[in-house]
């Protein structure tokens, strides 16, 4: 399995070949600066019995290149990873590879998320703030063939099925990317911040933002905040 978390962080994962109680073969790379989330997810799936850490990958374009390095049977994939974000990786890796199972680990319980993620052919969708406690239920689920959602998740994507084609908002009409720097400038994260944050440079962030303004029929920051906690992207 693979796993690729954002910010620099990930770790490729496959079923173990060991029985119950053999010591796992465990191979990562470590890079500079902590990510406890990572750390704490492997330690999860390295004192399981049936799964082994393989690897680690830094960003969307190494994910894609661990998946083929490796051949996981499973990918918890970060939709906030540096670069290439998530759903991106997703659906690029779903068409080399179909039958690969993936996992949206993110910190995002929002409905628009939800539905990307699974229209861009993820089989599960978890968060952050679950993970320690579904991650192993989610991986194992996927892996025998069924979807993984969180209670949340299910909820949301039920009500977005319920209310039909007529329930598509302007926010449907948005890139990922675009999604993730509103929902950054709404917080107050300035164009260097935001650039920082996913690898991008300062310039391409004001492209991102005045696109937004313009798709959006805004016309400065402050209205793109109010949108966005209209939309239930940020909270108060």
């Amino acid at each position: 399995m693979l796993i690729g978390l954002g910010q620099g962080c990930g770790i490729c994962l496959r079923r173990s070949p060991f029985k119950k109680g053999t010591k796992k073969t465990v191979q990562h790379s470590e890079r500079p600066g902590k990510c406890s989330v990572r750390a704490g997810l492997r330690r999860l799936v390295e004192e399981s019995d049936d799964m082994e850490v393989i690897g680690e990958a830094a960003d969307g374009k190494d994910a894609i290149h661990k998946v083929h390095k490796y051949t996981p049977d499973v990918a918890v994939i970060d939709i906030s990873m540096p670069g290439m974000d998530g759903l991106e990786v997703v659906s690029q890796l779903r068409s080399f590879y179909p039958k690969l199972s993936m996992i949206i680990l993110t910190m995002y319980e929002e409905e628009q998320y939800v539905v990307r993620a699974i229209e861009a052919g993820a089989m599960g969708y978890i968060t952050k703030r679950s993970a320690p406690e579904q991650l192993l239920k989610a991986i194992r689920k996927v892996h025998a063939g069924f979807r993984y959602l969180t209670d949340e998740a299910a909820e949301l994507l039920a009500l977005r099925v319920a209310r039909g084609a007529d329930s598509r908002s302007p926010l449907d009409n948005l890139s990922m990317r675009e999604l993730q720097v509103l929902r950054r400038l709404a917080m107050g994260h300035t164009n260097r911040e935001i650039a920082e944050s996913y690898h991008i440079s300062i310039k391409t962030v004001d492209t991102y933002r005045s696109r937004l303004l313009k798709k959006l029929n805004l016309r400065n920051n402050a209205e793109l905040s109010h949108f966005a906690i209209q939309n239930r992207l940020i909270k108060l």
